[in-house]
């Protein structure tokens, strides 16, 4: 462990909190409490919401499906995921995803190195709710 960073913990509905794209973002981890290490979000997505289909070229990134049902597009791969579910996308491969059926979908996205976890904090609106 880095000796600058410290144990912690957060509760369900704790971090800082940003509507970003229409979806809920909850930041759990950041660079600067991991080392630099990684950044960790939690994402509520509403039913039918899409991302941009995207590259990032400086972190990898990778989705934990906590709830719903969704679709990654990975480079040329699409991958059907349910609760439960992992993907991984390496940097500079193109990526996006979008929710499925009627019902509200939660992912843990985590990048690393960390980094991308501060755009939707500087490019969103603080939420005051957090829910969809």
């Amino acid at each position: 462990m880095d000796m600058g960073t410290q144990p912690y913990a957060l509760a369900k509905e704790e971090g800082r909190a940003v509507w970003f794209l229409g979806t809920l973002v909850i930041v759990k981890a950041t660079g600067e409490q991991t080392g630099g290490a990684f950044g960790l979000i939690d994402n509520l997505m509403p039913a039918g919401f899409a991302s941009p289909y995207h590259v990032h070229r400086n972190e990898d990134e990778s989705f934990y499906v906590a709830e719903g049902e969704m679709t990654f597009y990975v480079g040329e791969e699409k991958v059907k995921a349910e609760a439960g579910a992992f993907v991984y996308g390496p940097r500079g491969v193109p990526h996006g995803f979008e929710v499925n059926g009627t019902e509200p979908a939660r992912i843990l996205l985590q990048n690393y190195p960390a980094g991308f976890e501060g755009f939707p904090v500087e490019v969103g609106e603080p939420a005051e709710e957090l829910t969809i």
